[in-house]
């Protein structure tokens, strides 16, 4: 049954960051929706409505302590749990600290990969919003030696038809305009730079165009960023991490919201890390966590 306002679960991240500072903040906000938040309640006085989950160790502004890795999963679980049982209708989550999660022995690239596995969704695809711009990746948090074996055709027309699909269903797109980067310098010259565009990527595209999606492709990601192009486009799949997201950074001027597609629930978070020079220091700027629960709110609204 619909909700008069969407409920929102935010997860605070890491406690030595500034994630705790940025939910306090975000409380100041009026939104269209009933924020929830998660974490420890002694880092959270301000927030309206809070979920207690307490740190092992006290929390010491900018120093991470792998004793308190799992309460940040432990954060992450809450959250997940309520928007599969339907608790929640979207998830926000404040930055992690990957390398501490890690160092305390626990497996963990990001969350992205983690809320796939927990969801057992079969493919999911990490876009970033901003500056009017969406951009999405072919891989996530690879070295970038692993990444032209990560790219297969199987795995883009995947990728492709969950950007179509949630483009559709969640941005109420009626016909997704995708252009598609290719992966070396000047797309592979032809093959003489490389042969991933002509063997993998025009293919998947040509696939994924034979069913109705509308994607463009291969093109040379030092041309593709420009306004001649992007005005007939909705989104641009990068083929890695570092080739489209400083684009998108650059433009949203720290207002740029990560959106996990491919997952039975909406998830979106900031496009920040943790930030622990600043944990502590009152610097810490809200705007991207505001804007990722507003996009929440009206993604959660339209489904």
């Amino acid at each position: 049954m619909r909700k008069d306002k969407p409920v929102i679960a935010l997860t605070s991240g890491e406690p030595a960051g500034i994630g705790p500072e940025l939910c306090v903040l975000l409380a100041r906000e009026r939104l269209p929706g009933r924020i929830v938040t998660i974490g420890d309640r002694g880092l959270l006085q301000g927030c309206r409505e809070i979920q207690d989950v307490p740190l092992a160790q006290p929390r010491i502004p900018g120093r991470l302590d792998p004793a308190n890795a799992a309460h940040v999963l432990a954060i992450l679980e809450r959250a997940v749990g309520g928007c599969l049982s339907g608790e929640f209708d979207a998830m926000v989550t404040a930055p992690v600290q990957k390398s501490v999660i890690n160092d305390a022995g626990i497996r963990f690239t990001g969350h992205t990969e983690y809320l796939a596995e927990r969801a057992a969704a079969r493919h999911v695809v990490m876009m970033l919003v901003g500056g009017g711009l969406r951009v999405a990746l072919a891989t996530t948090h690879l070295p970038l030696a692993e990444v032209p074996a990560a790219i297969t055709r199987e795995s883009l027309l995947a990728t492709l038809r969950v950007l179509d699909r949630d483009l559709r269903l969640r941005f109420r797109l009626a016909q997704p305009r995708i252009l598609v980067a290719g992966l070396n310098p000047h797309s592979g010259e032809s093959g003489h730079l490389g042969r991933e565009e002509l063997e993998v990527i025009a293919p998947a595209i040509q696939a994924a165009a034979a069913s109705g999606i509308a994607a463009a492709g291969p093109i040379p990601a030092d041309t593709l960023f420009v306004p001649e192009r992007l005005v007939s486009a909705d989104c641009v799949l990068a083929m890695y991490h570092d080739q489209g997201l400083p684009v998108l950074k650059y433009a949203s001027f720290g207002r740029g919201v990560n959106v996990t597609l491919g997952l039975p629930f909406v998830r979106t978070s900031v496009d920040h890390g943790t930030a622990l020079d600043l944990a502590g220091t009152g610097k810490a700027d809200p705007g991207s966590l505001i804007e990722a629960v507003k996009l929440a709110i009206e993604l959660a609204s339209a489904s």
